[in-house]
């Protein structure tokens, strides 16, 4: 496969990863698409990378290796990677080059496309970052192989996400197969949804935000956690978002509970309680799709028909937490 290493002419190659993805996904990379004189950066896996001072370190390690506008970094790893790497390269020397190699699930889905960067800031999930687009991004689905069942359902559960805003097929296709043996078929019409979204609104001001599906009270979730993966937060975010979408746009019933009860067969309920609500709400609120004291959720109408920028008030957010955790 010629990559974009074969075409242009870069000074520097740099990859980054972090120490499990270096260990398991790096040899792979190396044999498959890239020379052997590049210069790798490791970060600690986990969230707690993907901070002010993981950037710090990764432009740090860019500067002492001569990085120079006409080098790119390579990004082979999960979401976290994508996300700190791609907005570390678009912010170094005011913009470098950088490629992406998803290595879970989740980043094939979801995190190495679309153009959305970024870090964590003081507890709040993607707070601050850039829209750059990587210059291409290599989906192999070898690495599927190396991932634990808990990263296959993280990953899944985008998919799902990406069925309920396409079409009746594609949603009730994913329920009837095996979520933690995906098929590439299912993964390249997953990614090919996320292309529709983003190519029509690549910086999110209109219908781009329909992708937001779940997003936000699996941010909450996700951040009040500190310790669950973000697509079992987002599972989550769905039945709170399914629920809002019966109550506030007339969703139907029905498809809501089916869809309520494949998340609760393959994730479990959500691991909260009553005593969780004031943080959630909090975090919620601070929720960056926020517009001014409206809390704007995207809902759907049906599947395939979201509705986005839906403001949903303190009661209502309370009933879908409600749902979440008791149903």
């Amino acid at each position: 496969m010629d990559t974009i290493f074969q075409t242009k002419d870069y000074d520097r190659l740099f990859v980054l990863c972090d120490d499990n993805t270096e260990r398991l996904c790096l040899p792979i990379v190396m044999s498959k698409y890239l020379p052997a004189d590049v210069q790798v950066i490791t970060v600690a896996h986990g969230e707690q990378s993907k901070s002010i001072e993981g950037l710090t370190s990764v432009w740090q390690s860019l500067t002492e290796g001569g990085a120079t506008r006409y080098s790119c970094l390579i990004n082979v790893g999960g979401g976290m990677v994508c996300d700190l790497g791609g907005f570390a390269a678009a912010t170094f020397k005011r913009g470098v080059d950088f490629v992406n190699v998803p290595t879970s699930l989740l980043a094939m889905v979801d995190a190495s496309s679309g153009g959305k960067t970024g870090i964590n800031f003081r507890g709040l999930k993607n707070e601050v970052g850039v829209f750059a687009n990587p210059k291409e991004t290599i989906i192999d689905d070898v690495f599927l192989n190396t991932l634990s069942d808990e990263e296959v359902l993280s990953g899944y559960a985008e998919m799902l996400k990406h069925a309920l805003l396409d079409d009746v097929c594609h949603w009730s296709g994913l329920l009837l197969d095996d979520a933690l043996h995906p098929s590439k078929s299912q993964i390249e019409c997953s990614i090919s949804v996320k292309h529709r979204y983003t190519a029509s609104d690549p910086r999110e001001k209109g219908l781009r935000k329909a992708l937001n599906l779940g997003h936000t009270i699996g941010h909450a979730i996700e951040s009040h956690s500190g310790q669950m993966s973000h697509g079992r937060c987002v599972a989550y975010g769905l039945v709170g978002a399914l629920y809002l979408s019966v109550v506030e746009r007339n969703f139907p019933r029905e498809r809501m509970y089916q869809t309520v009860e494949f998340i609760n067969r393959h994730y479990g309920r959500a691991p909260i309680d009553c005593n969780d609500y004031p943080a959630l709400l909090s975090l919620i609120h601070h929720d960056k799709k926020n517009c001014a004291n409206d809390v704007l959720f995207t809902l759907l109408d049906d599947i395939g028909s979201p509705a986005i920028n839906c403001s949903v008030g303190d009661e209502a957010i309370k009933e879908a937490l409600d749902f979440i955790r008791e149903t």
